[in-house]
């Protein structure tokens, strides 16, 4: 089971390029590390993917394994994790974060453009 869980998270991780694991959503956080964390990621611009890991009980008991990273939030970007809160912040203070994530979404879009057969063309 715990196999099964880990390798939900992995396909989550690496299918999108940049993931949060909170407790709650981006628009309805359950803590305040997972709300400000959501919210640097807002006003970084670009859309991310979350999971809500006080819905998904087998995520919440096993991330923590994943990464080797006891707490929540967990940030993702590009399948590798990047922190939690207080990086996240420390990052985006910087204007690292903004960067990161912008790059992270246009090489995610330029590997799904060349998976589809997508050359040279515009964005969709």
């Amino acid at each position: 089971m715990t196999d099964d869980v880990l390798e939900r998270i992995r396909k989550q991780v690496e299918s999108n390029p940049v993931i949060l694991y909170m407790k709650g959503t981006p628009d309805f956080p359950m803590c305040g590390y997972s709300a400000r964390a959501a919210q640097a990621l807002k006003q970084c611009g670009v859309d991310f993917a979350y999971v809500n890991v006080l819905m998904d009980p087998e995520i919440f008991e096993n991330l923590p394994r994943f990464a080797n990273w006891p707490t929540f939030p967990q940030l993702y970007i590009d399948g590798e994790l990047v922190g939690g809160c207080d990086i996240t912040l420390e990052l985006f203070e910087k204007g690292e974060l903004q960067k990161m994530v912008r790059e992270a979404v246009e090489r995610h879009r330029a590997r799904a453009g060349e998976a589809q057969g997508g050359g040279e063309g515009g964005r969709g």
